[in-house]
């Protein structure tokens, strides 16, 4: 830890603190449904692909001193009351906490033990730079960042490989893929009464296959009705379509998408990615009551995109959603322009900074669509109508989180109190 994490409070106290950014990421293969509770672990594997925090990620801020009176949360710039007793919050802090090192100055000399830690208070300020709770995986980017900002404080060091993902998992089921990069597989585990073998490892990293881009249609970038975990419970109890596809379909869809990413076949990654999408969904329609996710936008650009494979031929583009209306397209750098393009015909922008990337924004704008391609993906009966799709973001896939320096820091270096605020 560097002599500038290290501050003084007000009150005379040292105050150490540490911010870590940390991606978000898109399931190819669904996780739905907990096997434990206690544990936030699953009852299938999932992979998904880290997308690059030049475009989503969520930003995390920890500092720690013995003049903090309790542990607090700041959200998007606002407190979240209570948050000291969130079971998911504390099993992160102190899950982190128990693999803390004692933390030395330059020349050796011991500033905290590791005991010493569990007598400090924490003050987390954290925001993302996308829509929270909208069906992009706020929550993983968020616990993520968390982890790896309190593993930076606490100089924590892991006692098995992989053992800081099943404490992110704890915070957010999802958050133990956004601790690496690239394409990364959640494990369900089992073996072990305590879970730990439940845990998150990478396939690929970012740098394997540079090719992958994702364009996301934010179609609603509201809260969503039912909450993950409240709709994953209700699934468990009530869909046998979801029994069978843990039991009998997902080991074979792993194996078999974790060699397509290994050996760059898009094709059988994106047929995989967009069957997976429906068959998740289709568990949500057969949970009783069921849970609708997407809406009519939603069907619409899987219409699109269905339609525009065919034209081509070939899987140039693959939808997934997860648990919201948003559709994630992953598609080739070869390709990107056209789809977005395409998707820019049929949701056209409106207001400012309607593509959160300008220079693909401008290119989408003077591309000329395939005459033939029009009228194909006309027939789905979708008309251009602005308004209807919010946002569109371009990227794609990205490491795991980033230590930043003390110049980003969300709490104040004196008081240890948010600075943070939100912009709208």
């Amino acid at each position: 830890m560097s002599p500038q994490q290290t501050f003084v409070h007000s009150s005379g106290a040292p105050m150490y603190m540490e911010t870590s950014s940390a991606p978000t990421n898109i399931a190819t293969i669904k996780y739905w449904g907990k096997a434990d509770a206690k544990w936030n672990t699953p009852i299938n594997d999932s992979v998904s692909v880290t997308l690059n925090q030049d475009d989503l990620k969520a930003v995390t801020t920890v500092a720690a001193s013995s003049s903090f009176e309790k542990d607090r949360l700041w959200l998007n710039g606002e407190e979240e009351e209570g948050a000291a007793a969130n079971k998911r919050f504390r099993a992160c802090i102190d899950g982190v906490r128990a693999l803390a090192t004692a933390k030395k100055d330059a020349d050796g000399k011991v500033l905290v033990t590791k005991e010493g830690w569990s007598r400090m208070k924490i003050h987390v300020s954290s925001y993302n730079t996308f829509p929270t709770a909208a069906g992009l995986a706020s929550s993983a980017a968020g616990y993520a960042a968390l982890v790896a900002a309190l593993t930076l404080l606490f100089g924590a060091k892991e006692e098995f490989p992989g053992q800081l993902t099943t404490i992110a998992r704890q915070g957010s089921g999802s958050a133990c893929r956004s601790l690496d990069g690239g394409f990364v597989a959640w494990r369900k585990g089992g073996e072990k009464a305590d879970w730990s073998d439940s845990l998150a490892e990478q396939v690929a990293n970012e740098k394997h296959w540079p090719e992958i881009r994702a364009v996301i249609m934010v179609v609603s970038d509201a809260k969503k009705d039912t909450s993950s975990t409240a709709g994953m419970s209700t699934s468990v109890e009530t869909s046998l379509l979801l029994k069978h596809r843990a039991e009998t379909v997902v080991s074979k869809r792993m194996e078999t998408i974790e060699k397509a990413f290994l050996a760059k076949d898009f094709e059988t990654f994106g047929q995989l990615t967009m069957a997976d999408s429906n068959q998740f969904h289709a568990t949500c329609m057969d949970t009783y009551p069921p849970i609708f996710y997407m809406n009519d936008i939603s069907n619409s650009i899987i219409r699109i995109i269905h339609a525009y494979n065919k034209w081509a031929g070939k899987i140039r583009a693959a939808y997934t959603f997860d648990a919201g209306p948003n559709a994630v397209l992953f598609t080739l750098d070869e390709y990107a322009v056209e789809v977005g393009a395409l998707m820019l015909h049929y949701y056209p922008e409106f207001g400012e900074n309607y593509v959160n990337n300008p220079d693909f924004g401008m290119k989408i704008k003077a591309f000329d669509l395939d005459d033939g391609l029009l009228e194909a993906t006309a027939k789905t009966g979708r008309e251009p109508k602005s308004g209807e799709v919010k946002m569109m973001y371009y990227t794609s896939s990205g490491p795991g989180p980033q230590r930043l320096t003390d110049t980003i820091l969300n709490l104040d270096t004196t008081t240890g109190l948010n600075t943070y605020m939100y912009k709208k």
